[in-house]
């Protein structure tokens, strides 16, 4: 698996020596707020997810979600990656990013070049992106890397906005 190499940023596989970084990320206002509390209550909690739910996708599809890195301190500020999931047709854009490090470029650039990996590397023809209607950033960053809104769809009594990328 050759990730992207960016000016700023590093993106790598997620492991379960990233729990501190996942504890804060997963608790942090956004998190919560648009994608839902997972009740992780501690490091400990953090690790277990990403064992059970995150790095298994690395062997299981061929991707997953990765964290991004500053390229000049190495500080993990968020992540972004592909993820299959079962109600989707095709792979699923999806991004976060700790609160202090929003507004930078970081998610966008990172996204970007996930969504080259997939197409040149991957060879991903369709990306898909799910977000509620008030996650006006996150429609914002979808609309401006190129994606169209395609419907409203409902998981788990959550209305969902679905979004298409032709690449």
């Amino acid at each position: 698996m050759k990730l992207p190499s960016l000016k700023r940023l590093i993106i790598e596989p997620l492991t379960a020596k990233d729990g501190e970084f996942m504890f804060e990320l997963m608790n942090s206002p956004g998190w919560l707020k648009y994608i839902g509390d997972r009740t992780i209550k501690n490091e400990t909690d953090a690790e277990k997810y990403l064992v059970a739910n995150i790095i298994p996708s690395y062997n299981k599809h061929g991707f997953g979600l990765y964290k991004i890195s500053l390229r000049n301190n190495s500080k993990v500020i968020g992540i972004c990656g592909l993820l299959q999931r079962d109600y989707l047709k095709s792979p699923d854009l999806g991004f976060a990013i700790l609160p202090n490090h929003s507004g930078h470029g970081y998610t966008h650039e990172a996204s970007k070049a996930i969504l080259d990996y997939a197409k040149k590397d991957l060879q991903i023809e369709i990306t898909e992106a799910i977000t509620v209607e008030d996650n006006h950033a996150s429609i914002g960053l979808l609309k401006k890397l190129g994606f169209q809104r395609q419907e409203l769809i409902t998981r788990d009594n959550e209305q969902l906005l679905l979004f298409r990328k032709y690449l």
